[in-house]
């Protein structure tokens, strides 16, 4: 929705500008000089980027779009399947634990919390260092060194689409010259003809410079910004895993080991301590679920 909106009021008032002093908007719409600045754009991205970044980026631009960012709902998942997993940890039963923790996508356990489980990467993350914790022999300050080094790849990976989109935006503003330089030539190549002809060739030429700077600072720019954004959002949910699992190393209860995870959330964002605690009394379901069961 801000996209939305934002793209609208950019829009309006740059158009609205140029129309309130008299321009013509429809000088503004020169098919050949947006596909000679766009798919220059688009054949230098594919030049750059491997496959897999290519794609990625595509995710990452419709993820921004819908702003999909995690919610508290997202952050009460990922709490409540701690507990339940550290809750498992302190019992006897650690061999039926280890064969959830083996296949989470055939535990009933995982299949409590699907957005979690619907993350493979964050269910393989929470599994792996379940099973170290499991293993008993690691020291605390090894696995917190090992988290943060995974969570830094993670990052790296998960910004390549954001870096990748960022080098293209940087690059829009020479390739509208590029445009405007065909333009140009275009223009010289009519240099016989009437001022009427040669101002309208001009015009249209100087159209690719201000095409590529909007779209630039406007548009990709934005969007670019907006994907990492809503990508290091993301990545907290790792660094909650994190602060929650090693403050149960550390000998924490359970709901203490939780409460390390909750204090890392935003403000704007943070669940309170009762919504953590319905959580866990509920064992991951909604309240409104729980009280139909009964």
């Amino acid at each position: 929705m801000n996209f939305v909106v934002g793209l609208v009021i950019a829009l309006g008032c740059v158009l609205g500008g140029f129309a309130s002093v008299g321009g013509k908007l429809g000088v503004l719409w020169q098919p050949s000089e947006f596909i000679v600045i766009c798919g220059a754009a688009v054949g230098i991205f594919v030049i750059a980027n491997p496959l897999s970044t290519i794609k990625d980026a595509g995710k990452g631009i419709i993820e921004s779009i819908k702003g999909s960012v995690p919610k508290k709902r997202d952050y009460l998942d990922v709490l409540g399947l701690l507990y339940v997993l550290m809750r498992e940890l302190r019992g006897n039963n650690r061999n039926e634990l280890e064969a959830q923790i083996d296949t989470p996508k055939e535990s009933d356990l995982f299949k409590r919390f699907p957005k979690v489980l619907a993350d493979n990467d964050m269910t393989s993350f929470i599994c792996d260092y379940c099973r170290l914790i499991l293993i008993g022999n690691a020291r605390t300050h090894e696995i917190e060194a090992l988290m943060d080094e995974e969570i830094q790849t993670i990052n790296r990976d998960k910004l390549k689409a954001y870096q990748a989109i960022t080098s293209a935006a940087d690059g829009l503003p020479a390739l509208g010259i590029v445009a405007a330089v065909l333009g140009i030539i275009k223009a010289m190549g009519a240099i016989d003809q009437s001022p009427e002809v040669l101002g309208e060739l001009i015009g249209a030429a100087l159209v690719g410079t201000f095409a590529g700077i909007f779209l630039s600072y406007g548009l990709i720019g934005p969007v670019a910004h907006k994907i990492k954004v809503t990508r290091e959002k993301k990545a907290r949910l790792y660094v909650i895993i994190k602060q929650t699992l090693l403050a149960f190393m550390n000998g924490a209860m359970p709901l203490i080991a939780l409460e390390h995870g909750r204090k890392t959330i935003s403000s704007y964002d943070r669940p309170s301590i009762d919504d953590v605690e319905n959580e866990t009394m509920n064992g991951g379901q909604a309240p409104d679920a729980v009280k139909q069961a009964a």
